[in-house]
């Protein structure tokens, strides 16, 4: 059965699935501009860039696509409602956000005529998110990549949310590989659609170092551990030399934080400065941000042919979901 659209808001995405917004650099116009070709939500990384930086990527995207293009900030930024403003007045389509929670970001949504997606691990972030005018809730588990908002799996956790998310469309995030995995998200737990990240990873256009996806590709199932980061929320990362040292409780600190981008920082590392070192190759001493399941690929596809396999792959399988339909 072919799977359904994707309504968030006024926008409709003709194949129901957002791409990961991987920062920093990892998610840029590079890679959104085909996501949203193909029919998804093309999603730039936004938090820790400087603004005119992010406003011009933001642009060069909607130059280059009639699809959706979308942008993750963290509300963990410093500048976060400064990014905001920069991405809308750069004609962004959406906002997505997660690592805390504004309430604020909903009344610049609506006096800015933008959509607002949120991230969310529980039921009651997820509700207080629907009642407070989000277009679409992420329900983002353990298995995901990057900061975490919870430690249990996305199948224990979707399920209660989707019982109290009643009026807009409800996203599964976390450790999704391909597309019998998002057909079984769609059909058997109501989503909407799926978030995907790693995969987009292991993709030719994401414009990152050979290294950087050299290490995705070497990853076994024991590689891909927890770590600890400035933003105050564990991460998942692939365990390499940087890791192993700070998780053996090695200073690992700066003592001059050089971007001070976040608005509590613990300062035991520059999270910045870590994640650009794995961007350019240095994989040794960069934090390699990693989902879960991330040892399960073990090829570089074009996005377009990820696209081609997820929907062969899904609506081989897929039946009919209990997801939000906006034409009720």
């Amino acid at each position: 059965m072919q799977l359904p659209s994707l309504t968030i808001a006024n926008l409709k995405a003709s194949f129901p699935l957002i791409q990961g917004g991987m920062s920093i650099r990892v998610s840029t116009s590079a890679l959104a501009i085909p996501v949203a070709n193909c029919g998804g939500i093309g999603v730039i990384g936004g938090s820790g860039l400087p603004p005119e930086e992010l406003h011009n990527d933001i642009k060069k995207a909607k130059a280059a696509t009639d699809g959706i293009i979308a942008v993750n900030i963290m509300y963990a930024m410093k500048d976060f409602y400064n990014l905001v403003t920069t991405s809308i007045d750069a004609g962004i389509d959406m906002i997505i956000t997660g690592a805390g929670f504004s309430r604020d970001i909903f009344k610049i949504g609506r006096e800015r005529n933008t959509p607002i997606v949120m991230i969310v691990s529980s039921p009651t972030l997820a509700k207080l998110s629907e009642k407070l005018g989000a277009a679409a809730v992420i329900v983002e588990a353990k298995e995901a990549g990057g900061h975490l908002g919870t430690d249990k799996p996305l199948r224990e956790i979707f399920p209660p949310i989707r019982d109290v998310v009643k009026n807009i469309p409800l996203i599964a995030a976390g450790g999704i590989t391909n597309g019998y995995e998002m057909a079984e998200m769609m059909d058997k737990y109501g989503a909407d659609g799926v978030q995907i990240a790693s995969r987009f990873v292991l993709s030719e256009e994401c414009d990152i170092a050979n290294e950087f996806k050299q290490a995705y590709l070497n990853a076994k199932k024991e590689d891909i551990v927890l770590t600890s980061s400035p933003v105050g929320m564990p991460g998942r990362a692939i365990n390499n030399p940087f890791v192993q040292a700070m998780n053996a409780g090695e200073d690992v600190s700066v003592k001059k934080c050089p971007h001070v981008c976040l608005k509590k920082c613990d300062h035991h590392y520059c999270i910045n400065e870590r994640l650009m070192m794995a961007h350019d190759g240095n994989v040794r001493d960069g934090l390699i941000f990693s989902g879960e399941n991330t040892y399960k690929m073990d090829k570089i596809l074009s996005v377009a042919e990820i696209f081609r396999q997820f929907k062969e792959q899904a609506e081989s399988v897929y039946k009919e979901g209990r997801g939000f339909n906006p034409a009720l």
